[in-house]
């Protein structure tokens, strides 16, 4: 399944806490805490909307969308998101390096890679 911004993003401007894990077949708890936040702040409305929630959101949908063309599906993305170790940012995960609030050192590490730059 292959999604674009639109389709995660509600009328308001707000990224949905709904589509990635019903896509991924995981709950919103386990999507939560794969991405370094409460259950409660991707479900009650007034933590979901919140800058921070959002940032986090955002942050994980970029790296997913960047990677899914390189692993071939979405899911193929969360699987490497979740547990491929980064060497250069010392063998953590995106998903450990996400919940520690580190997503730029991701995303500057996969901009280095679609540059031709070594893993």
């Amino acid at each position: 399944m292959n999604f674009e911004i639109r389709e995660v993003v509600d009328a308001d401007g707000y990224i949905s806490a709904d589509v990635l894990p019903k896509a991924l077949h995981i709950t919103k708890s386990e999507f939560a805490r794969a991405i370094g936040l409460s259950q409660s702040a991707i479900v009650r409305k007034d933590r979901l909307h919140a800058v921070s929630t959002q940032q986090r959101l955002r942050q994980t949908f970029e790296i997913l969308k960047r990677i899914e063309p390189w692993t071939g599906s979405i899911s193929a993305a969360w699987s490497w998101y979740r547990s491929y170790p980064i060497a250069p940012l010392g063998d953590l995960t995106a998903e450990e390096l996400v919940s520690r609030g580190r997503a730029d050192d991701v995303r500057a590490y996969l901009s280095h890679i679609a540059e031709g730059g070594y893993a």
